[in-house]
């Protein structure tokens, strides 16, 4: 049965404003995140949804992911057939992966909809309750509004921050986090802010004297050449995970050799499937894994939740950066996610809109 497609912009609004390095840090960073919503729909009234969320990060924006969506012919698309709809979507040029990913999750939560369970268990997964802690981000700012966001998430029962590197006050916003967040353990992003092995291996240096990070997260250009990450990874203190250096399942035996791991984002593999490859490709050359997301509502959210089981770190937090979600998903109590009591009981466990 061929589906119907329909989508439409949402913007998202953040509760502070949200930098990182790089040229959102230098214009004070941003307030509101522009959000593409799907839907599909079959002739009897069976649906699922989608969301891209595009970042300029990796040359998406709202234009990129629509070009892409006027693109599809939907009558090629199926709940009861979703190999062939992948193949179908596969071939469409030019690619946009966040839009591929918003139909891959409209597809899965379609059929996983019809068949009364949820995507994890549609796909042969699980869910482990009570396992599953996510970090909660904090974006570049002043010391002073950094230390209060920090004490705010522990107010809130987070104990796992991921901190925002890349500009010249990093040190004095690190010294504010830590001393606000006493009992809370840290994660480093430096979004490939950190342009030589040899300042990186600096910045890394002094992260681990605080004795209080976990790992550090993409803190070199992924352009740089191999022998520079390898460099890094064998004098690095602390473990070193790529984010821009994993795009794809592709990008595994590199990582093997350059990091300890890696960051997957649905919006980066083209969805719940590609990001199940990439997950499983990573582990099996025996790097960590972890899930992270872009500022995302809580459908993007609770679709990466589904493949929680086989990440060893979560950074599902978009949802908690924006104060206008439009969706009801994934449980979030202090830092662990959760699936009990979420209704509906079967696809995504996402509270549709009525007006989508």
């Amino acid at each position: 049965m061929s589906l119907r497609l329909s989508h439409q912009p949402f913007d998202l609004q953040l509760r502070n404003r949200w930098a990182i390095s790089g040229a959102s840090a230098a214009v004070g960073g941003k307030r509101v995140h522009p959000v593409v919503l799907v839907r599909l729909e079959d002739s009897r009234g069976g649906f699922g949804l989608g969301e891209a969320s595009p970042s300029t990060q990796y040359h998406e924006t709202v234009a990129t992911v629509s070009r892409f969506l006027s693109l599809v012919d939907a009558s090629k698309l199926s709940f009861e057939d979703l190999a062939s709809s992948a193949a179908y979507l596969d071939s469409i040029r030019p690619m946009s992966p966040p839009a591929r990913c918003a139909l891959d999750l409209a597809l899965l939560d379609g059929a996983a909809r019809a068949a009364g369970v949820p995507v994890h268990r549609f796909l042969g997964l699980e869910f482990t309750e009570g396992r599953h802690r996510t970090s909660f981000s904090l974006g570049i700012d002043t010391p002073e509004v950094m230390a209060q966001k920090a004490a705010d998430a522990v107010a809130d029962g987070m104990r796992l921050l991921k901190v925002k590197v890349g500009v010249a006050s990093d040190r004095e916003n690190l010294a504010a986090v830590l001393g606000a967040a006493p009992e809370a353990t840290l994660r480093v992003d430096a979004n490939a802010a950190w342009t030589s092995r040899e300042e990186a291996l600096d910045h890394i240096r002094h992260l681990a004297a605080t004795g209080r990070v976990e790992f550090v997260e993409q803190p070199m250009p992924p352009t740089l050449p191999d022998a520079d990450w390898i460099w890094l990874k064998e004098r690095s203190p602390l473990p070193v995970l790529g984010d821009e250096l994993y795009q794809t399942w592709e990008d595994a035996a590199r990582c093997a050799r350059c990091v300890h791991g890696v960051n997957v984002k649905l919006v980066k593999t083209g969805g719940i499937t590609g990001a199940r490859i990439a997950l499983e490709s990573a582990r099996a050359l025996g790097l960590k894994t972890m899930l992270g997301c872009m500022i995302e509502s809580s459908l993007l959210i609770t679709a990466a939740a589904h493949l929680a089981d086989l990440t060893d770190y979560l950074d599902l937090d978009g949802n908690l950066l924006i104060r206008n979600d439009p969706f009801t998903g994934v449980n979030c109590t202090a830092g662990l996610l959760g699936f009990d009591g979420v209704s509906p009981l079967t696809g995504l466990r996402v509270a549709e809109r009525a007006d989508l």
